[in-house]
């Protein structure tokens, strides 16, 4: 099966997505900067979820560039990726409005990123077990550690928001995404040593 529909699909869902969170913010009233304040919170959370979302984006490119086909468990683990990211919009709001402050709001936030990074993982792994292990995504992605790392810190911080500091877990969802702002380079690596790219 070829790959080029998932990816437009994919590119379609993250474009919604992100249109759907910047449609929460609504214009201020007034005409000064002070006017801004009330929508601090909701700024500050599109802009954590819109680099989660450009994280997934960029980092998907990237997997698919090196990847040849897929097949219907690639689709189902792309799917359920794209699930858990299509309510980031609703989490993004309620933990917004809740000024990072509360605990389930925290709580929800934290079980999308895990969900969707869990899918990640799956959609990783489903590639790989098309593709092989001489494959050259096998060769790039090698141990994913990064990921691995991504999921304990996105269990601890449910956690944490669990036992009542809701806003340290928020925070540890911000050193996440900062942790992935750097690109992950290993498959643009790969490509140009054996010329793909």
């Amino acid at each position: 099966m070829h790959k080029g529909r998932l990816e437009a699909f994919s590119d379609g869902v993250l474009a919604i997505v992100i249109t759907i969170m910047v449609l929460e913010i609504k214009v201020p009233h007034g005409h000064g900067l002070n006017d801004l304040l009330p929508l601090v919170p909701k700024l500050v959370g599109y802009v954590l979820s819109f680099i989660y979302v450009g994280i997934y984006w960029n980092n998907h490119h990237h997997l698919f560039q090196a990847a040849k086909h897929v097949d219907g468990r690639v689709l189902w683990a792309n799917l359920f990726t794209l699930f858990w990211l299509s309510l980031l919009p609703v989490a993004t709001g309620w933990l917004s409005e809740a000024h990072f402050v509360a605990i389930w709001p925290a709580i929800l936030y934290g079980v999308l990123l895990l969900g969707a990074g869990f899918g990640y993982s799956l959609v990783v792994r489903s590639l790989l077990r098309l593709h092989g292990n001489d494959s050259v995504l096998a060769t790039a992605l090698g141990r994913d550690v990064k990921g691995y790392v991504s999921l304990a810190l996105y269990t601890v911080a449910i956690g944490i928001s669990a036992m009542g500091l809701p806003v340290v877990g928020v925070g540890i969802y911000g050193l996440v995404a900062l942790f992935w702002l750097v690109p992950d380079q290993r498959i643009e690596k790969r490509l140009k040593q054996i010329g793909l790219e």
